[in-house]
């Protein structure tokens, strides 16, 4: 086993080295998207931030989901937290799954212009639904006697720009229709639905969507009202993008083996330096269009 290792580990590097080139083949051409989905990320954090100096915490507001799930308590709010930073991880994870893999359907870098084309215009919609209406929030730190739950007038503008990061990130207020999470979290099962292999995969991502979807509301992290927003907002947003944006290219076509090092059957080799020069020569204009 480990001659084996010792002599897959450089065609797993050549593997590396051939997917990276073809990935910053796309990031050339598309870095302007990029960096603007990048960009707007920060702007969502900042809109956020800005409507906490406009919240005014009051009663929390009667919900039927509050009637219908149990609290879970400000001690186990790290729940809801734990289940999204899993989703989040295990996403990122798999869209790099095709330098590693031999077996692979996507492109990462494309995979995640259109995974941000779909949050940004989710965001835009939230920025302006939550600076339409404040609500009182109904999470611990938003409530009536909360020291958190107003923030004092800025003393500059740098303290506004730079979001009181990360404190005002994780306790900020009066963002809430609709949930942030659920966006990224429905944006993620989405894209995995759409380009993912697996069939029980892609079943699991959404019973853990609506898990987590039940967990916001018993945290009393956001109202019923903003999960349900969500959940009907992204996947007509994601309908919308589906069908202005060129679709994706398939790369599962002639990829069958799943094993984490690449085989070392020459047919392999030939046809990822053929699917470099392809790219490289800048013939790849049938597959992007």
């Amino acid at each position: 086993m480990p001659f084996y290792v010792s002599r897959e580990a450089p065609k797993l590097w050549r593997k590396i080295c051939t997917e990276t080139s073809i990935e910053v083949s796309f990031v050339a051409e598309n870095w302007k998207f990029l960096l603007g989905g990048l960009i707007f990320q920060y702007l969502h954090g900042l809109a956020a931030h800005g409507v906490h100096y406009l919240h005014r915490p009051g009663p929390i507001l009667q919900d039927s989901g509050y009637f219908l799930v149990p609290e879970l308590g400000q001690e186990r709010a790290y729940i809801s937290e734990t289940l999204f930073a899993s989703i989040f991880c295990s996403f990122i994870l798999w869209t790099i799954h095709p330098f590693f893999f031999q077996s692979k359907k996507i492109y990462t870098v494309l995979i995640w212009c259109r995974v941000l084309a779909y949050l940004v215009v989710s965001q835009i919609l939230r920025i302006i639904t939550f600076y339409s209406t404040q609500l009182p929030g109904p999470n611990y730190h938003c409530r009536e006697g909360s020291r958190l739950a107003r923030l004092p007038p800025p003393r500059s503008a740098i303290e506004v720009l730079l979001i009181n990061f990360p404190h005002g990130v994780i306790h900020g207020c009066g963002d809430l229709i609709f949930s942030s999470h659920m966006i990224f979290t429905l944006v993620f099962v989405r894209t995995y639905q759409k380009y993912g292999t697996n069939r029980y995969i892609k079943q699991f991502s959404w019973l853990l969507a609506v898990i987590l979807s039940i967990l916001i509301i018993a945290s009393r992290k956001h109202y019923t009202v903003d999960v349900v927003v969500a959940w009907y907002t992204v996947n007509l947003v994601a309908f919308f993008v589906d069908h202005r944006i060129p679709e994706l290219p398939d790369r599962s076509i002639g990829s069958t083996s799943s094993s984490l090092l690449p085989l070392s059957t020459k047919d392999k080799d030939s046809r990822n330096r053929e699917e470099l020069l392809k790219f490289l020569n800048g013939n790849s204009a049938d597959i992007t269009d």
